[in-house]
């Protein structure tokens, strides 16, 4: 996990320099700010690789932030929220976090957070790397990339981990709560409704014939449809 970069976003000095402190001590390079305008500033200079980002911030909260940096990148965001404001994690998801740690928070457990989160975002494992091809659709798992008629499709890394669990358990029916604990897979027990966002948000980016893969099922949740396997 060394040498990568995290940019913290908190306007609270005691928590930013905590933050640096144990991140530091994992070897990771640890960039800050104080504001919501700043870390747009720097998410656009320094390309961190993960972002960890308050949702109180000045001049820019951390909703409108995520919002703007879904905008332009896929980097992984892991958002600060008030303990048991749940209507702050389900938003945070929904506009593309992929992750949360409640304030007051362990800074070890946000460490393993942070290594968990690119982790699924970076996987190197051999045994991991898997490249499934659709008709025009190719979706590569090792890099992280999509592609429909050998044009990239930008998908945040919760939006690429759904299509890939859909596209690997093609032509069976998958609930909701299926989706929510395999894809968000650290104990999140939110609104159904989240993986209802993020199957639209993929609908539209993937267009009308790929996007047509992914079928609802009345009552129940979403297929990944083919006639033939891949």
């Amino acid at each position: 996990m060394g040498n990568k970069t995290v940019l913290v976003v908190d306007d609270e000095k005691k928590i930013l320099e905590l933050v640096r402190l144990y991140l530091e001590n994992e070897g990771f390079k640890v960039i800050t700010a104080e504001d919501g305008e700043t870390a747009l500033e720097k998410v656009e200079k320094h390309e961190p690789q993960i972002v960890i980002l308050d949702i109180m911030l000045p001049k820019l909260d951390g909703w409108e932030v995520c919002r703007k940096i879904r905008e332009k990148s896929a980097v992984p965001i892991i958002m600060l929220t008030a303990r048991g404001e749940e209507i702050d994690r389900i938003l945070g998801l929904e506009l593309g976090a992929d992750d949360y740690v409640s304030k007051p928070f362990s800074p070890r457990e946000l460490v393993a957070r942070v290594k968990a989160v690119l982790r699924r975002y970076n996987n190197t494992d051999e045994k991991e790397r898997q490249r499934i091809t659709l008709d025009n659709l190719v979706v590569d798992y090792d890099y992280h990339v999509v592609k429909i008629n050998g044009k990239r499709i930008d998908l945040s890394p919760k939006e690429f981990e759904l299509l890939w669990f859909l596209i690997n358990n093609r032509n069976r029916v998958l609930s909701r709560e299926q989706l929510l604990a395999n894809v968000w897979d650290y104990d999140y027990y939110g609104d159904p409704r989240t993986v209802d966002t993020h199957i639209k948000r993929l609908r539209e980016k993937l267009g009308d014939k790929c996007g047509g893969y992914i079928k609802t099922v009345w009552g129940v949740g979403y297929k990944f449809e083919v006639e033939k396997d891949v």
